[in-house]
């Protein structure tokens, strides 16, 4: 019964050492007893394995870095006669290029945005004057005026129109 869990504790054991990327030596001595060990074997040992090398360090790489390494890899196999300052030169414009680009898709999503809601609110407006309830405008004294009915006509067409401008397709 003592053999299974030294088993799994040597198993273990061996699974923690793997994931830390240490050299795990295998060697045997002059008796023909297996050895595993992070340290190298002495000078007299037989059959002596390093059972996994340490990985290369990898550094947490962003989405940004991995496109321009693609790129940079596309870029080499594309034009194998150019020189690395004309392929960093091409791919230093196809950078700018597309940042421009998103920042101009960013700049008319936003105005897309303003538009919407500018439609809205002219929509709500019109809805309240068509109503027929009382509406109020300020006055430069900090009172309010509220519109006749000639005054309520003449707002809600320059509303309809605005609407039939600037909100067509939404």
């Amino acid at each position: 019964m003592k053999h299974p869990v030294r088993f799994v504790m040597f198993a273990l054991a061996l699974a923690l050492s793997l994931s830390a990327s240490a050299e795990i030596y295998k060697w045997k001595d002059r008796d023909g007893r297996a050895h595993f060990s992070d340290m190298p074997p002495p000078q007299n040992a037989a059959e002596v394995q390093i059972l996994n090398a340490p990985a290369p360090p990898r550094s947490a790489a962003t989405a940004d870095e991995q496109e321009n390494t693609a790129e940079e890899s596309s870029a080499k196999t594309a034009a194998p006669g150019k020189s690395l300052a004309e392929r960093e030169l091409e791919f230093r414009q196809r950078r700018a290029a597309a940042a421009e680009a998103r920042a101009k898709a960013d700049e008319e999503a936003a105005r897309a945005a303003r538009r919407a809601q500018d439609c809205e609110r002219a929509r709500t407006q019109h809805a309240a004057l068509a109503s027929g309830q009382r509406v109020a405008r300020p006055t430069g004294n900090g009172g309010r005026t509220f519109l006749d009915d000639a005054e309520r006509e003449a707002e809600m067409a320059r509303i309809q129109e605005l609407i039939d401008k600037r909100c067509t397709g939404q």
